[in-house]
């Protein structure tokens, strides 16, 4: 199950919480797992090198995704709400405050209701969970032509079995390969 990208615009317009918008965006915009994201650390973002280490990641352990500068401007602007000096998406704790402070990340509950209720306010009638925002994203950047090892690397993958379903679930590339086949068998 994949969201195109118009329904990933459209789901994540429809968040309607700041903070959950940055979480749901940096999962889709780096392919991340759920707990990758609420682990991540504010020292993990390099704005030098454009980059997020994920540390302990299932699999294949610490990693590095590339990071959009689209993303490191809602990081930015999410991260002057609550100045957690550790935690890039802190809980709000038990009053609701505890931003700076917790040492808790968000609730994977909330996130969940956040990506439940945004798919319904985007009409978007697809069985899809967070999880989906990851699948999402290795399909388009294997539709923009990213080759599958990179993508297998951006994703922790260990082995490239486990990226190759990427390819099954775009059709896009199906008729990239087809218009390449016929292009290039048309002068035989």
């Amino acid at each position: 199950m994949v969201l195109s990208t118009e329904e990933a615009r459209r789901l994540l317009g429809a968040v309607k919480l700041f903070r959950f918008y940055a979480f749901l965006s940096t999962v889709y915009s780096c392919g991340l797992r759920l707990q990758e994201a609420l682990n991540l650390q504010v020292g993990d973002i390099s704005k030098d090198r454009m980059v997020i280490h994920i540390r302990n990641g299932k699999g294949a352990g610490d990693r590095y995704v590339p990071l959009p500068h689209a993303t490191l401007t809602i990081l930015r602007k999410y991260w002057t709400t609550h100045k957690n000096k550790t935690l890039l998406f802190p809980g709000l704790g038990r009053t609701g405050k505890g931003d700076s402070t917790t040492t808790e990340p968000m609730s994977r509950t909330s996130v969940q209701k956040t990506m439940k209720l945004a798919l319904a306010d985007a009409g978007i009638v697809k069985k899809a969970h967070i999880h989906t925002l990851r699948h999402s994203y290795a399909t388009h950047l294997l539709e923009e032509g990213v080759s599958l090892k990179l993508i297998q690397q951006y994703l922790g993958h260990s082995l490239i079995q486990t990226t190759l379903i990427y390819v099954h679930l775009t059709k896009k590339c199906h008729d990239q390969a087809y218009t390449k086949i016929d292009r290039l068998m048309c002068n035989l």
